[in-house]
């Protein structure tokens, strides 16, 4: 019976061809030649046989055909024990795809050209007032960034002309060399070593950047916030970041709001909310008060018998919406301000009102009263 092809590649035999190919990638990488070339004799040919194995395992179960006939009669050929097609019959799709990218991990690159790179995001804190977070605001912001260097054009040569083609890779920024493996010569594509994958050589460095084609610079934009943004809320400004490499999009200007707090209000999203003291004859009798809000002022009415802790809503008077034309509201808490510090005659003209009040209605205190009768 053949090698159990699934443990070579430790995998169960339910695995997916995703996680056949994973595996087998992994396993390549491992006991790939390459790795070995300072071993002792025995490593190396160790890991020769386990290279070849983890190739064939992966050679029968990445075939439909063959895994159906490893799984039924316990080898890949069926009953009559050889191939029909021959070793390389699966060697002309997706297998051989897999040994260009693990042969490139080894040398250094790929098959793709090189890869644009998008810039570095940058992140910078913005401080605003109370009102400027509530109404919106333009405001202007200096940050550092790396551009492309405006003499070179990002290129690094003085004037952004003084270099010429990069005579090995003809200006692909690739090379193509052949690799010995287990399975013959193989040609592959590496990032060119004599320009670093740019396909240009420089003449002549640009003194401002000194060949590297890009500087750090200063930068200042204009910032338009809109109405409504809170504390630690974020804009981002597309492109606004430093500038990529090999012709890669600039980064994001990513801001970050630091809001003031206000020496009245207290924001809750959208709405805001405040203390209001009163009398003790405001909140018996009842009051008409008038209170600020972020506008202007409005009046308030405090109904007779208000208690402490009351909230009232004041509709339309709180934080815009950051998208859309509505506004929350203000809450008003009602603080039932205690006087201190009386003098005699008000004490004894005070304790005069108590008969005059006792009659009157407390709900709290007879609720109170209530409870300790069921103690």
């Amino acid at each position: 019976m053949a090698a159990d092809y699934y443990k070579t590649l430790g995998v169960n035999k339910n695995a997916s061809a995703d996680e056949l190919k994973s595996a087998y990638r992994n396993l390549a990488k491992k006991y790939h030649p390459d790795l070995y070339g300072t071993a002792s004799d025995k490593e190396k040919a160790d890991a020769e046989q386990k290279f070849k194995d983890v190739q064939h395992a992966y050679e029968v179960l990445s075939d439909p055909q063959k895994k159906a006939a490893y799984d039924q009669y316990g080898n890949e050929n069926g009953p009559q024990g050889f191939s029909s097609d021959g070793f390389s019959a699966n060697f002309s799709g997706g297998f051989g795809d897999i040994f260009s990218d693990i042969f490139s991990a080894f040398s250094g690159g790929g098959t793709r050209r090189t890869a644009d790179r998008t810039g570095d995001d940058i992140e910078v804190g913005m401080q605003l007032t109370f009102e400027e977070a509530a109404f919106g605001v333009e405001k202007e912001v200096t940050y550092s960034r790396v551009e492309k260097c405006a003499p070179c054009k990002g290129t690094g040569a003085k004037d952004g002309t003084a270099y010429k083609t990069c005579t090995k890779c003809g200006g692909s920024g690739r090379v193509v060399f052949n690799q010995r493996t287990m399975l013959g010569m193989m040609q592959n594509e590496r990032i060119c070593d004599m320009c670093n994958g740019t396909g240009k050589i420089i003449v002549e460095q640009c003194k401002e950047c000194r060949g590297r084609s890009r500087v750090r610079a200063q930068r200042t934009v204009k910032v338009k916030i809109p109405a409504g943004v809170d504390n630690n809320q974020m804009l981002t400004m597309q492109n606004e970041g430093s500038s990529g490499t090999n012709n890669g999009a600039n980064g994001n200007l990513i801001i970050v709001f630091r809001v003031q707090p206000h020496i009245l209000f207290i924001r809750d999203g959208v709405n805001l909310k405040m203390d209001l003291p009163i009398t003790v004859t405001e909140a018996i009798l009842g009051a008409n008060l008038e209170i600020p809000t972020l506008t202007k002022s409005v009046k308030v009415t405090i109904p007779e018998g208000t208690q402490d802790g009351t909230i009232i809503r004041v509709k339309g008077k709180g934080i815009k919406h950051l998208r859309k034309d509505v506004y929350g509201d203000l809450f008003v808490k009602i603080i039932i301000d205690i006087p201190k510090d009386l003098s005699s005659k008000q004490k004894r003209q005070l304790q005069g009102l108590q008969d005059v009040l006792k009659d009157g209605k407390y709900e709290k205190r007879e609720k109170y009263e209530k409870t300790l009768k069921r103690l």
